[in-house]
């Protein structure tokens, strides 16, 4: 396995909490915490899904592959062993071996053929509600317990992005 030996740094954070407290477009935020997930914790497929209200379905707000998983594409997740995890519980869910990506998402074929074989989702939260997600996936066994720390603190900075007017 690569060394990733880029740490997330408070001056991450703080390029994070500048651009949020700036004015900005939602995407923008996105793509910043894109690039700093890709650089702190690396990524195949990066996602950002939205909570609708009422809890069932989640949609995506926001894609690194498009063509793949295009933005507003959503999906019915209340009632899986994920959704307990990730959105109930309010706990990092990680599926890191093939086998657990394919137990765990209906669209394995198409995680597959992106060369994903890890899954780290994050849920994202305000005030005792679930938000969404980020979600990261790589190569099989990629994840470290350090990415799933990092990215808790990343993720937090997507709250504005997600909070409906």
């Amino acid at each position: 396995m690569p060394d990733r030996s880029r740490a997330l740094t408070l001056a991450d954070l703080a390029a994070l909490a500048d651009l949020s407290a700036a004015a900005h477009e939602p995407r923008q935020l996105c793509a910043a915490v894109d690039a700093l997930v890709q650089a702190v914790i690396g990524h195949r497929l990066f996602t950002i899904l939205r909570v609708h209200p009422g809890g069932t379905e989640v949609e995506r707000v926001y894609s690194s592959d498009t063509a793949a998983y295009p933005v507003g594409g959503r999906k019915t997740k209340r009632g899986t062993p994920w959704s307990r995890v990730v959105l109930d519980q309010g706990e990092v869910f990680v599926a890191r071996t093939p086998d657990e990506v394919r137990d765990t998402f209906d669209d394995h074929a198409l995680i597959f053929s992106l060369g994903v074989g890890s899954i780290m989702n994050v849920p994202i939260g305000y005030r005792g509600r679930r938000l969404g997600t980020m979600n990261v996936s790589h190569a099989a066994g990629w994840f470290r317990a350090q990415d799933e720390a990092a990215g808790r603190l990343i993720a937090s900075a997507l709250v504005p992005a997600l909070l409906v007017d």
